[in-house]
C-alpha cells in the first residue's frame, strides 16, 4: 500500500521529510515541494518511505547526471536530484534545525558559501572492493543496501585525475591481497597520487602492484587491525600526511581563511589549536609571534608539525580531552574534531575554566554533534555561524561556529 506524502524539507542525511496520518516520513531522493506516492515501513511516529511515483514534481528537482545515482542507487551522493541553489538552502536549514532542536539555540539558517566547482571537485575517492570469484569489482554501496557493492565506472563529483588512477589500478587488481573484501583510497598529492590499501593479513605482491601502477607515487598498506605501513614511494617523496589533505581544496582554503580571520580579530597572545592535524592553522598563527599549543593524536602529524612550529609554540601528541586542562587558560581555542564531535570532558573544561577564552572557534563536519556540543556550553553565545559547501551533491556540510563567553 502507498500513501500520498508532500515533502516539506530535507533531513540531515539528505532524505526528504513529509507527514502523513500524523507520522513523520523520511523518503530518500525526494525534494521539498514533491507530492509523491510513497511505500511506508516503520513505527507509529516515524516511517521510512520509498518513492513509488511522483504526482507533482517540485520545481527544485533536476535530472541527476550520474547514471550510478539513478541505476545503481549509489549512496555516495544524496542530493544530485536537487538544483544547486536548493542544495545550499537545504544545508543551511539542516544546520539551523540541528542547532535549534539539539543545541537549544534559536538561529537563522546560516548562509552556505557555495563551492565554485559543483562537479569533479573531489581529490580523494575511497572504494570498496569485493571479490566475485572472477576478480575484484570496485565501487560504492547502494543507499538502501550497505552490504552490496556495485561496479563504479565513473564518479562525476571526483577529479578526472583520480579516476585516471583508478583506471590504472583496475589493471593490477589481481596483484592485491587475496581476500574477499578490501578498501582502497586514491588521493591526489603534489607529485602524483597516494594509494592506501586496507585489508588482508598478507600481501606478497605489493612490489609488483606498485611497479604496475606508474602514476602512483606513494603506496600504503593497512593490514587488518594494524597501523598503516609505508610500502613504497617514487622519487623519495613521502606524503604520510595525505589523510589531512582537503578533498575540496578551494572551499577548504576559504574556510581556513575565515577561521584565521576570526582568530586574529581577537589579537590573541595564547592560542590552543585542538585537533591540529599537520598544523595548517597553528603554524601561521605561531609565525605571527603568538604562543600556540597544538594538540593532535596522530603522532606522525605531530612529528611533522614540530619541525615547522617556531618556539615558544609547541605541539602535544595525544587526545585533546587528556591535555586541554593544562594548556588553559588561552585567549582563543580552536576545535576541529572528527564527525563524532568533542569529548564531554572538553566542553566541561571550556565551561569551567576561568577566565574563559575570548573566542572558541568550532569547525564542524556534522551539525548534529556540533549542536550537542553547543548544548554542553551554556556559558558561551554564538557570535557568528557560517557554513561551507565542501561536498556538493551530498548532504555533508562544514560549519564554522564562533563562540564568545556570556557576560557572567
Amino acid at each position: 500500500a502507498t500513501s500520498r506524502v508532500e515533502i516539506a524539507s530535507i533531513a540531515a542525511g539528505g532524505d526528504g521529510v513529509g507527514r502523513t496520518a500524523g507520522m513523520v516520513v523520511f523518503v530518500p531522493r525526494t525534494a521539498p515541494g514533491d507530492v509523491a506516492q510513497v511505500a511506508l515501513r516503520g513505527k507509529k511516529r516515524f516511517a521510512r518511505g520509498t518513492l513509488v511515483a511522483l504526482e507533482h514534481a517540485s520545481p527544485q528537482r533536476v535530472a541527476p547526471p550520474c547514471e550510478h545515482y539513478v541505476v545503481d542507487r549509489c549512496g555516495g551522493c544524496q542530493l544530485q536530484h536537487l538544483a544547486y541553489d536548493a542544495q545550499l538552502l537545504a544545508k543551511g536549514a539542516i544546520i539551523a534545525d540541528s542547532v535549534g532542536r539539539i543545541g537549544r539555540r534559536e538561529i537563522a539558517a546560516p548562509v552556505v558559501v557555495p563551492s565554485d566547482a559543483q562537479w569533479r571537485y573531489r581529490r580523494k575517492l575511497t572504494l570498496h572492493l569485493r571479490h566475485t570469484g572472477e576478480g575484484f569489482i570496485a565501487g560504492l554501496h547502494p543507499y538502501d543496501d550497505a552490504a552490496a557493492v556495485f561496479d563504479l565506472r565513473d564518479c562525476p563529483i571526483t577529479d578526472t585525475g583520480v579516476m585516471a588512477v583508478w583506471a590504472e589500478l583496475r589493471t593490477a587488481f589481481d596483484l592485491l591481497p587475496r581476500v574477499r573484501a578490501l578498501r582502497v583510497s586514491v588521493q591526489l598529492v603534489p607529485d602524483g597520487a597516494s594509494v592506501v590499501v586496507s585489508g588482508g593479513t598478507t600481501w606478497g605482491f605489493s612490489d609488483r602492484f606498485f611497479a604496475a601502477v606508474p602514476s602512483v607515487t606513494e603506496l600504503w598498506w593497512k593490514p587488518e587491525d594494524e597501523r598503516p605501513r609505508h610500502v613504497a614511494s617514487r622519487r623519495g617523496a613521502t606524503q604520510a600526511g595525505a589523510s589531512f589533505a582537503q578533498v575540496n581544496a578551494r572551499v577548504a582554503a576559504r574556510l581556513h581563511e575565515h577561521v584565521l580571520q576570526v582568530a586574529r580579530s581577537m589579537d590573541p597572545r595564547r592560542v590552543v589549536d585542538a585537533y591540529a592535524g599537520t598544523g595548517a592553522t597553528a603554524i601561521p598563527l605561531a609565525e605571527e609571534g603568538r604562543m600556540v599549543t597544538a594538540i593532535e593524536w596522530d603522532h606522525d602529524a605531530v612529528a611533522r608539525l614540530r619541525e615547522r612550529l617556531p618556539a615558544p609554540s609547541s605541539a602535544i601528541a595525544g587526545r585533546v580531552e587528556e591535555h586541554l586542562d593544562r594548556v588553559l587558560p588561552a585567549d582563543v581555542v580552536l576545535l576541529n574534531p572528527p564527525r563524532t564531535g568533542v569529548d564531554a570532558r572538553v566542553t566541561d573544561l571550556l565551561q569551567g575554566t576561568s577566565p574563559r577564552p575570548k573566542r572558541v572557534i568550532y569547525v564542524s563536519c556534522d551539525p548534529a554533534t556540533l549542536a550537542r556540543d553547543l548544548a554542553r556550553l551554556p556559558g558561551y553565545r554564538i557570535e557568528s555561524i557560517r557554513a561551507y559547501d565542501m561536498f556538493p551533491q551530498t548532504a555533508h556540510v562544514e560549519t564554522v561556529c564562533e563562540l564568545a563567553p556570556e557576560a557572567s
